[in-house]
């Protein structure tokens, strides 16, 4: 399939991607883009999707660039984060008006890449910048990499990470003999030995992690179990179910005897979480590293975070993504843009220890050991996840906030909450999966 013609059947379908959002702010870099007026209102357009501490980061790399270039302007726009960001990418890239650089997750790449909407990065002379393979988290730059091209630089690795309540930890005897770290747990049975010395110590339940409506933290705790154990869920660019039974089962039951055994709760809100771990009523909480600044902000309180030990298989496994910065492909662009792009690019890399702050493991290797991250506690603690990470798998419909996790998730909601027992679950799964490998893609991935 020719790119015009694949970018023209991803937005005919939506490219697998919500379109809810809308087309506003008229003035804005997108609605000019869709008039047909190439922005240029500054030396690079940039487009993501941050807010909060990471908006607050990401403004500070921004202008450290501005500092280092002060002949170079950036104009920065923020869109709403999932479907309504990558839709306004898809849209304004296919009618020629794209930023010069914008965020995507690696979860997503295939599709974008697949489409035709992004430009090898290579040629935009990053490699002339020192922006190579080797300078990156091996885990990252693979998944950076769509039929042997690579079409996105990896900003960072976000896992999904043990935290740990450090006072409960002591009372527990679970802390290693630096008496900052965890004692080595070997495999899914010390795991549940640990959250059992958690609950003996005091607390409520021996772990928690948001359940109740939460099916995208539910797929992020099934996928890094299973992987330890099966490849992916779906193979063949998402078009053949893949799934092994008997691991899935695993999962699934091991899942449960957590939940059954009363570790941890069937169901349990998001600010329920918060709540039960920041005031030791839980010795462990299972999310993503971005909930460091959540926990930082409580007065007083002491935890760590680590990546998880190996549960089901013999070697750990980390679910995680990755933010990448990508070149959306125009054939407006001039080559003076297309070199600032690549600037701005390295520039974000060499301030990523900012962007560690909020959580995320760097990507470029010289950050990952410089001084500047490695002062920072916990992140430095858990990069081991970063190269242990495994992704969603390959498919047009997977990916950050995606409607496969949503529906995946919710099965997992039922395993936890012990409305449905393992090997049903197992056969849920594979209907869950059906409904997306049958489906006709917008665009070929492979």
């Amino acid at each position: 399939m020719s790119g015009a013609l694949a970018r023209r059947r991803f937005l005919a379908l939506g490219g697998g991607l919500a379109l809810s959002g809308g087309l506003t702010a008229c003035a804005s870099p997108l609605a000019t883009g869709l008039s047909g007026a190439q922005p240029d209102t500054a030396d690079v357009i940039y487009w993501n999707l941050f807010t909060g501490g990471d908006g607050a980061n990401m403004v500070l790399m921004e202008d450290a660039f501005r500092k280092a270039h002060p002949g170079l302007s950036v104009e920065a726009t923020i869109l709403g984060w999932g479907n309504p960001y990558y839709t306004k990418l898809a849209l304004a890239t296919a009618s020629g008006t794209p930023p010069d650089v914008g965020i995507a997750h690696l979860s997503r790449l295939p599709l974008l890449a697949a489409a035709g909407l992004l430009e090898p990065v290579e040629d935009a002379g990053v490699g002339e910048l020192g922006i190579t393979a080797d300078k990156f988290t091996p885990a990252a730059w693979h998944k950076a990499t769509v039929g042997g091209t690579v079409y996105a630089v990896p900003l960072d690795t976000h896992p999904f990470v043990l935290f740990s309540h450090t006072d409960l930890a002591r009372k527990a005897g679970l802390l290693d003999a630096t008496g900052a770290g965890l004692k080595p747990m070997k495999d899914g049975a010390a795991f549940t030995d640990a959250l059992k010395a958690m609950k003996d110590a005091g607390a409520q339940y021996g772990a928690v992690m948001s359940t109740t409506a939460d099916p995208a933290t539910c797929w992020r705790y099934f996928s890094m179990i299973y992987s330890g154990i099966a490849g992916p869920v779906v193979t063949d660019s998402g078009t053949r179910i893949a799934v092994d039974d008997d691991a899935a089962e695993s999962t699934f039951a091991f899942m449960q005897s957590l939940t059954a055994g009363g570790l941890m709760p069937k169901s349990l809100t998001g600010s329920g979480v918060n709540a039960l771990f920041s005031t030791g009523k839980a010795g462990f909480l299972f999310d993503g590293e971005w909930q460091i600044p959540t926990y930082r902000a409580v007065k007083g309180f002491h935890f760590n975070v680590t990546p998880f030990p190996a549960l089901l298989g013999p070697k750990p496994v980390a679910y995680a993504d990755s933010h990448s910065l990508v070149i959306p492909r125009s054939g407006k662009r001039s080559a003076a843009r297309t070199a600032h792009a690549a600037l701005f690019i390295r520039s974000l890399l060499d301030n990523s220890a900012t962007w560690a702050h909020g959580g995320h493991v760097p990507a470029w290797l010289s950050t990952q050991r410089s001084k500047a991250f490695l002062d920072q506690s916990p992140q430095r603690n858990y990069v081991q996840a970063a190269f242990n990470a495994v992704y969603d798998p390959v498919a047009w419909y997977t990916g950050a906030g995606s409607d496969f996790q949503n529906t995946v998730g919710a099965t997992v909601i039922e395993v936890i909450a012990g409305q449905i027992k393992p090997k049903a679950a197992v056969a849920q799964l594979r209907s869950d999966l059906k409904r997306y490998t049958t489906a006709r893609p917008p665009v070929t991935i492979g």
